[in-house]
Formats: structure tokens, C-alpha cells, sequence
């Protein structure tokens, strides 16, 4: 049975799907040529990008160190105990809305057990793309699927201690008892048939292999997939002083580049524009400070005269039009 935690989230950066490479732009992956069908990126850990993706999300400490905690399980416990004791099949499920961090808190949660647990052989990382499975290969999804987790991720996890993100999972394994077999081709019903059942096998056969899964619509998943999950997170919307510390630490950052900034980022008049952010995602209060930016043309060219006004001023037209669009 899955544990289930909540967490105050903080942002999301997810890179356009396909990527290989690192957010600091500098390659540490597969080339796209060189990577299998369904595999969106392949890296070496701990990667310093990812590291600092795991500092940068605002949680509460406690759920950074649960899962990272789990994820530890997954290569020291799991591998020694049989699963006819414990069954653990090595996955953690990130839920939430789009843009609350759970696919930068997955990708740093993956460098973080790199980094903790220390295999001599050394940690590989393995990002799914479960759209090239189940999408551009309609008709063929679940002879895709079997050739991933019995072929691909075996002969990696055989290499080095592998974890692995499920990006967006419902996609790969969809709820059976909502899928109409004349809207929904019977062969991505049997993904998710060959998903689970690899799965399976793959917890009972190789103890140093992780997955890290993430969703924006839980719902959607498959209920024996959730509960194959030994730990369930949801990271709901940022509070108040989540969204305060997300502006905070983007303007500090900024500064380093544009030292008139750290003013603003230490002023108590940001408590105001946190609060005129409430409702809204990570990743949105982030690029507030870019929407705050263009609320000036003066500004746009000169970004240094960024002021607390134009930040308010672009939070609360952000706010409003997010309230629109839920209305509608």
C-alpha cells in the first residue's frame, strides 16, 4: 500500500519533451540519434544541474527528506529484504497541478540519491518519454512498452544503479475502467497490461532500479499502478511564504547578474506581491518577475529599474486573468 504525503510546492522548469541535454545548456546526455525508442534523455549521476533544480524547490523540508529517504530504501533495503516480506516495488508517484515542481523535485531526487547513497559503480539516469510509446507508435504501444522495461532499462540497470522518470505516467498507464474500447485503441489497453507486468518483474529481479513517476491527473492513472507505489506525494499549489520565498530566491539569482535587484529582493514590500499571487502555480510566480519586466518599456530595455510597483502591478493582472480563465 502507498504512503501518501503532501507537500508546499514551490515551481516547476520542465524542458520541452525530447531535450537531452542539461538546463545549464551543456550536454551530459545521449545526443537524440543515440537514444532508444521511448528514452528522452540518458545522463550519468549525481548532475550538478539537477542538484541545483533539488535546492531550488521551496518544500516543506520534511518531504525532501522522505523521499529522499525512500529513494535511499530503493537500493539499500530493497535489493537485501524478498519481496514476499516487503513488497516494494521501487516507484514514487509525484501528483499535482501543472507547475508545482514535480518534475525538477523528480529529476533532484534523482541526483540526491546519487549523490547520498553512493554506488561504487555509479548511478545512471533514464527520463521516459511515454508519448513516443503510446503516441507516435498507435497500433504498436504495447509491443513498445515490453521492449522499454525488458529491454532498455534492463540492459542499463544491469550496468549501474538506474533510476528512472516517468514523465506525465497516466500516459503510459492509463485507467483501464475508464478507457471505452471504441474511443480508445485496444492495444494502449494493453500498454498498461504490459506496463504493470513489467513493472512486476522488474522489482522482483532488479533491486537497484528506481522509477520516479509524475502526474497532473492522478485521476487518470491506473489504480494498480498507484497502488504498486511505495510512496504517493501531492504537491498542491505554493502558500503564501512558499510563493514569498520563489520570488526571493529569482531575484536574488537575477541580481547576480543585475545588482540593483537584491534590493527588491529583500524588501518587505514583496510580502505584498506574494500575496497578490495567491492561486497560483510555482512556475507562474517565477515568470512574474519576466511579466514584471515587460510592464515597462523602459524597463524591458533596462531591467534594472525593475520596481515592487511593476511586480504588483503585473501579479495582480497574472491573478486576474487566471481567475478569468477558471470562471470560463
Amino acid at each position: 500500500m502507498a504512503v501518501m504525503e503532501s507537500a508546499v510546492s514551490s515551481h516547476g522548469t520542465k524542458p520541452s519533451r525530447g531535450q537531452t541535454h542539461s538546463l545549464s545548456g551543456k550536454s551530459h546526455g545521449s545526443t537524440t540519434t543515440d537514444l532508444p525508442t521511448g528514452i528522452a534523455d540518458i545522463r550519468k549521476l549525481p548532475d550538478s544541474r539537477f542538484l541545483e533544480l533539488w535546492d531550488a524547490i521551496v518544500v516543506d523540508p520534511s518531504i525532501k527528506s522522505r523521499l529522499l529517504n525512500h529513494a535511499a530504501l530503493s537500493f539499500t533495503l530493497r535489493p537485501r529484504i524478498s519481496r514476499a516480506v516487503l513488497p516494494l516495488h521501487g516507484i514514487i508517484l509525484l501528483t499535482g497541478v501543472p507547475g508545482t515542481g514535480k518534475t525538477s523535485l523528480g529529476r533532484g531526487l534523482a541526483a540526491r540519491t546519487a549523490e547520498v547513497v553512493q554506488d561504487q559503480e555509479g548511478f545512471r539516469y533514464i527520463e521516459v518519454d511515454p508519448h513516443a510509446l503510446v503516441g507516435s507508435m498507435l497500433g504498436k504501444s504495447q509491443r513498445a512498452v515490453t521492449e522499454l522495461f525488458r529491454s532498455t532499462l534492463v540492459e542499463r540497470a544491469m550496468q549501474a544503479a538506474t533510476i528512472v522518470l516517468l514523465d506525465e505516467v497516466e500516459t503510459l498507464v492509463a485507467d483501464r475502467t475508464k478507457m471505452s474500447l471504441q474511443a480508445n485503441p485496444v492495444d494502449v489497453h494493453r500498454a498498461t497490461d504490459a506496463a504493470l507486468v513489467e513493472l512486476d518483474r522488474l522489482a522482483e529481479d532488479h533491486g537497484r532500479l528506481l522509477f520516479i513517476a509524475t502526474s497532473n491527473f492522478p485521476s487518470a492513472i491506473d489504480a494498480a499502478f498507484t497502488s504498486r507505489a511505495d510512496l504517493v506525494v501531492t504537491i498542491p499549489l505554493p502558500n503564501e511564504s512558499a510563493r514569498l520565498a520563489i520570488l526571493r530566491h529569482t531575484l536574488s539569482r537575477m541580481a547576480t547578474e543585475l545588482p540593483a535587484l537584491q534590493g527588491i529582493a529583500a524588501s518587505p514590500d514583496l510580502l505584498n506581491v506574494a500575496r497578490a499571487t495567491d492561486g497560483l502555480d510555482g512556475r507562474t510566480v517565477r515568470k512574474l518577475v519576466a511579466a514584471a519586466c515587460a510592464e515597462d518599456e523602459d524597463v524591458a530595455l533596462e531591467p534594472e529599474r525593475l520596481t515592487i510597483e511593476h511586480l504588483l502591478a503585473a501579479a495582480r493582472a497574472i491573478a486576474a486573468a487566471t481567475s478569468e480563465g477558471r470562471v470560463r
